[in-house]
């Protein structure tokens, strides 16, 4: 008897692998809208129905649908195309950021009741969203629209939807492994289980022997040549301390050989058949023991590597002084000293790392390597394997497909090169996708930071001085290291003034899973430690917190200054700190006197009675780019239809930067959104993009478009005047034409009669990322504690944010929600967890805790109105700052309520309870 389901109205008649999960089973015959996020049932991602009944798909065995009819979110559409309720409000309400996870929540969204959908916290249980903070997935589900109709010319400031909106709320958005790869095998690694060990000898044979195995790779067969996983544009930025495999391991998860095989199961035994002798070597755990003399070194390379001092285990560090803090302290009226600390995040971007790569032939009909990849730097990796295997860029090409959220995870080189290695040898196409415990030990983490701040100030509030000292913790790796160890102690510092400054900053290696760049950028370490303590001052002082800030922080014009070295590019092209903290005056104002006391509750605080109550601010400034450059180009043309493409290299991911980048061209244009398509994070596309990190998406790529689009409407009407026989000032352009004295010349005329002369109506852009501005935010929280728990309850949330001129204020909002959400779980619980030996043990979302839609309450946004005069029509960069303020906020209120200056994150209820305890409060 053969085995039959119906899927979305089809018949399939194909029986399933023994054990195979209906995901699988689905995507396998091209229904992609079925995602794969976390291989355990906690991300929702792969929701399907089955028999109108919402399930995991990954945890649902393929063989229980026989007989019955499975709806994905591709079936969910009408026959003749019409939107499901469901996805017209999701895409009305713009209820999504990268997507990923929009296919789940459509699929649980479509079958809830009006029991449920009165109970959301628990009608989502099942699902996660890492990006959008759950506002805008509520207002889709309550039907609140927020986007608005396009208009000729008028596209920026306006709330303008995604342009791969319908795609996302359809499922036909392609993500990386979206695609059918004729001829594909599939990679598995083996990882090391000592934190650091020699290989004396490593068997391949039985491995070999296993049926469906292609090709083992080990350190055999790896090129000796150095590098950093590390995308940067400056490669130097970065110590070269990583080889492609390694004959030593330096942490548990490190891989030790890939295996290439016909499928995932073959390749996994393959691994299993591998046989490897080790010899184990002395590791260390702890950075500032890494940094003892006889400690176990953890890279004994020489000074080509660029590490600092290997011997002692620093990768980089920075020592500096501005006057002398020593003085400074003598001045002060109150000095305060702490330690705080900051543990490892997870990004949980909710598509895994991977990528699938294969050979196809060129335009000059010779063979390329095309790697697709869920990567931020198309560009600058394509660069990096060029390197690594001596090829030509020409010879290779690097794209990715829509991405499933990065936050600066993605902004590596940690599979395109063993995938690539395992194409140049078998010259077939071979995929590798993390599972999400790989992402956990296999891929990068936030840097945990050591922070020592010491701060002295008269009894007026004036600042005297400010000293800080920070251990970075970058695993056993410097990706990324030195740089944001650096980045840390710049604009947290730089935003006070102070005339006696002082910073020493580490960054250590350890024999544990290696840190990597992630949003702020080591900002959100320092600004928690530095922010604490400027409200401990203004206790210790006497003076209103806000009134302390305002009393020291920069000024519109001064001179930014860091102990840690000045940045000649940096400048306050616009300033609106003053007004962020305005915001946050009013929120304070409207509990009567301000006061926020441990005993009492405000108007609307619904709290129970015996929990304390208090409130509390933080804030924080970031440059609006990375130093030393950050390039992109783009190129704007006329089609032959009379619309508009844009070539540009950076990446979408959620960030926007698509919605904006059509936005700029329309209203340089005058056209509509809809008459323009966008071409982008594709190698082939446009000749250089440094990549979608340090919010250069809006303030870099942004510019170039911006650039682009300005000379080609120029040129649009210097061409249109010639062949009217006008003058270029007496011409207009108009959404699909070009008027002249109450003649309209179509665009698609224009494109001909350019064609008729040889002429492409085109025109390029180019921006180098320099000089760059500072974008300035503000948090504020209002909150209780139950003493007898630890459990904290959020009254309030208001956030104020200074971006310059907001280009899509619904989509802006989106980023500030999505990071203070990100931000409040780190504050609160998330927490990569090591043993003793550097293993990770909470790699699964159910022992990592992720914020889910009942814990992240609704922020109050508000924009400052501020122009600045370097980003594109005024805007600045809103996509990592608004996770700065949001710990030390947290933490400033908790002291307000409890009395205890709590000085380590996470703030988990155990740790929160333990305190009120020990204080003989609780």
């Amino acid at each position: 008897m053969s085995y039959g389901i119906r899927i979305n109205g089809r018949p399939f008649e194909d029986e399933p692998r023994a054990g195979q999960c209906l995901r699988t089973y689905l995507r396998e015959r091209g229904w992609f809208g079925v995602k794969k996020g976390c291989d355990a049932g906690d991300c929702g991602a792969c929701t399907v129905h089955v028999d109108g009944e919402p399930v995991h798909s990954c945890l649902y065995p393929a063989l229980r649908a026989e007989g019955r009819t499975v709806t994905t979110v591709e079936g969910l559409a009408g026959e003749g195309g019409e939107l499901h309720p469901v996805q017209q409000q999701f895409l009305d309400a713009q209820g999504f950021q990268c997507g990923f996870c929009t296919a789940g929540y459509l699929m649980t969204t479509a079958a809830l009741d009006e029991e449920q959908l009165a109970d959301l916290p628990r009608a989502f249980k099942g699902n996660i969203c890492r990006c959008t903070g759950y506002r805008a997935i509520e207002d889709a589900v309550r039907g609140v629209r927020h986007t608005e109709e396009p208009g000729a010319g008028r596209a920026v400031g306006r709330n303008l939807g995604a342009p791969a909106g319908p795609q996302v709320v359809t499922g036909t958005a392609r993500y990386t492994f979206d695609l059918d790869v004729p001829g594909l095998l599939h990679m598995k690694l083996l990882r090391s289980p000592h934190p650091h060990a020699r290989i004396v000898a490593i068997d391949t044979a039985a491995a070999l022997r296993v049926p469906g195995v292609h090709l083992v790779l080990t350190h055999h067969d790896a090129p000796e040549r150095l590098y950093s996983t590390a995308r940067h544009e400056h490669p130097t930025e970065d110590p070269d301390d990583t080889r492609l495999l390694d004959d030593t391991v330096r942490y548990i998860g490190q891989r030790v050989a890939a295996v290439v095989a016909d499928s995932e199961a073959a390749a996994e035994e393959g691994c299993r058949r591998i046989e490897v002798t080790y010899e184990q070597l002395p590791y260390v755990t702890d950075p500032e023991e890494a940094m003892t003399p006889g400690a176990p070194v953890v890279h004994d390379k020489g000074p080509e590597s660029r590490i600092a001092r290997p011997e002692n285990n620093v990768v980089g560090e920075v020592h500096g002084e501005i006057g002398s803090v020593e003085v400074g302290f003598a001045e002060a009226d109150v000095v305060h000293e702490e330690t705080f600390r900051t543990q490892r995040v997870q990004h949980a971007s909710l598509e895994t790392h991977g990528a699938v790569a294969w050979y196809e032939s060129g335009g000059d009909g010779e063979e390329r390597l095309t790697v697709r990849s869920s990567t931020q730097t198309p560009f600058l990796t394509r660069r990096a394997l060029c390197a690594l295997f001596g090829l030509e860029l020409k010879r290779v090409r690097v794209l990715a497909g829509r991405v499933g959220g990065g936050f600066g995870g993605k902004q590596e080189m940690i599979v395109e090169d063993i995938v690539a290695l395992a194409v140049m040898r078998l010259r077939r196409p071979v995929k590798l996708e993390y599972t999400r415990a790989e992402q956990f030990y296999g891929a990068t983490t936030r840097h945990p930071f050591t922070i020592g701040v010491r701060a002295g100030a008269r009894a007026d509030g004036t600042l005297t001085a400010l000293q800080v000292r920070v251990v970075s913790d970058t695993g056993a790796y410097g990706n990324h290291g030195p740089a944001v160890m650096f980045h840390s102690v710049g604009e947290s510092m730089a935003v006070y003034r102070a005339p006696h400054k002082k910073v020493d900053a580490y960054s250590v290696y350890t024999n544990s899973v290696p840190a990597g760049a992630f949003r702020g950028y080591g900002l959100g370490q320092v600004v928690f430690a530095v922010e604490s303590v400027m409200d401990e001052l203004a206790r210790r002082t006497g003076v209103d917190p806000l009134v302390f800030r305002e009393l020291n922080i920069i000024g519109p014009g001064e001179h930014m200054i860091s102990p840690g070295g000045e940045e000649e590019d940096l400048e306050i092209a616009s300033y609106g700190l003053d007004q962020c903290l305005q915001v946050v005056r009013d929120a304070i104002g409207e509990y009567g006197d301000g006061s926020a006391s441990p005993s009492g509750s405000g108007p609307g605080d619904d709290v129970p009675e015996g929990w304390l109550v208090g409130q509390g601010a933080g804030m924080s400034m970031i440059a609006t780019g990375p130093p030393g450059g950050h390039f992109a180009d783009a190129r704007v043309k006329l089609l032959q239809d009379g619309t508009y493409d844009i070539a540009v290299g950076t990446a979408e991911f959620g960030n926007g930067t698509t919605t904006v980048h059509q936005q700029i061209t329309a209203g340089a244009l005058s056209t509509t959104v809809d008459r323009i398509t966008i071409r982008q994070s594709d190698t082939d596309v446009v000749r250089h993009d440094t990549g979608a990190f340090g919010s250069a998406g809006t303030v870099v790529a942004g510019k170039a478009v911006m650039k682009a689009a300005d000379a080609l409407a120029v040129q649009l009407l210097e061409f249109a005047a010639r062949y009217l026989g006008a003058a270029p000032g007496e011409c207009r352009l108009t959404a699909d034409a070009v008027e002249y004295a109450g003649r309209a010349v179509s665009l698609k005329e224009l494109y001909q009669a350019a064609r008729a002369a040889g002429r492409e109506l085109s025109a390029d852009g180019h921006w180098g990322g320099s000089p760059r501005s500072v974008a300035f935010n503000a948090q504020w929280f209002r909150l209780a504690v139950d003493p007898g728990t630890g459990e904290i309850r959020i009254l309030r949330s208001v956030h104020a944010a200074d971006a310059g001129k907001v280009m899509n204020p619904m989509q802006c909002r989106g980023q500030v929600e999505g990071g203070v959400a990100q931000a409040l779980g780190a504050t609160l619980f998330e927490n990569v967890r090591l043993d003793e030996r550097g293993q990770v043990v909470t790699a699964a979302f159910r022992r990592y805790r992720l914020p889910q839609y009942a814990d992240v309450p609704r922020t109050e946004v508000h924009f400052m109105e501020t122009s600045d005069a370097i980003g594109p029509l005024g805007a600045k960069s809103m996509s990592e700052s608004p996770f700065n303020p949001v710990a030390p906020a947290f933490a400033n209120a908790l002291r307000d309520a409890t009395g205890i200056r709590f000085t380590e994150l996470p703030l988990t209820r155990d740790r929160v309870w333990l305190a009120l305890h020990e204080a003989g409060t609780g």
